[in-house]
Formats: structure tokens, C-alpha cells, sequence
């Protein structure tokens, strides 16, 4: 299966991304000739993990009949300091709220997703130290 995006220039900095059908505005700060249109691209790197893997995990807890009443997925991301920039760790925070939430198979879930199912995991784990930590509220 093979996956397309566009992603045209405007002017400047800014680029409109064509998604699924979705568009998306990314740009670059003024301080390096952008205009502060959208978010920049290695942040939505951090989304399409906390995405990829939020989707999991929810699919996997409904599986084993856990519905959260909230459910957040935080990811931050240490850029190296050097050219390519890229990020060196990434450390997701899953944060759960409910009632009668059982850690084990949150756990569970959430191993599924890093070491089976996540495909924006496997793409980042070569390069960068992948943790993570659940908190249930």
C-alpha cells in the first residue's frame, strides 16, 4: 500500500500539505523567514506518534472492554544540537481517567502499541531513545 501527500509552496516559508484530503498550513518562525502560519514540521513528527499510538492503545483497551472518560496522549521530543536536527529521545506520557482503570492492561496495551503495532514508533526507534509513562488519574 502506498501513501501520498502534496505539499505546495505559498510564499516565504509557508507550505499548504494536502492530507488525505486535508489541508494543513506548516510554516517557519519570522526569525528564520517565515510567518508564523502553522506549526513547523518536526513537531508534527511528535503528532503523528502521540496519534499513531493513541490510536492504538484506545483500540486495544475497547478490545479488552476499558473505556477511559479521558484519555490524553503527551509526547516531548530532545533535538540534537547539531545539523540534521533531528530527535535524539522522545518520551510519551499516557494519562487516563475513569473509573475502575486496571494499570496491567493499560500496560499491556500500551506495549502492544510500541512493539507491535505503532509504525510511527518502528520509524523513530532507530534514531531516537523511545520511553514512556502511564498515569492513571
Amino acid at each position: 500500500m502506498k501513501e501520498k501527500i502534496e505539499c505546495t509552496w505559498q510564499d516565504e516559508m509557508a507550505f499548504v500539505a494536502d492530507v488525505n484530503g486535508f489541508k494543513l498550513t506548516i510554516d517557519a518562525v519570522e526569525a528564520v523567514g517565515g510567518r508564523n502560519l502553522g506549526p513547523r514540521p518536526k513537531p508534527l513528527t511528535l503528532v503523528s506518534l502521540a496519534g499513531c499510538t493513541g490510536m492504538d492503545v484506545i483500540s486495544i483497551l475497547k478490545k479488552m472492554r476499558v473505556t477511559p472518560e479521558y484519555f490524553n496522549v503527551e509526547v516531548e521530543g530532545d533535538l540534537s544540537e547539531e545539523h540534521p536536527k533531528y530527535y535524539q529521545k522522545i518520551h510519551i506520557k499516557y494519562v487516563l481517567r475513569g473509573k475502575d482503570i486496571p494499570f496491567d492492561k493499560v500496560q499491556k496495551a500500551v506495549d502492544l502499541s510500541q512493539d507491535r503495532y505503532c509504525g510511527v514508533s518502528r520509524l523513530l526507534k532507530d534514531n531516537a531513545e523511545i520511553t514512556h509513562e502511564i498515569i492513571i488519574e
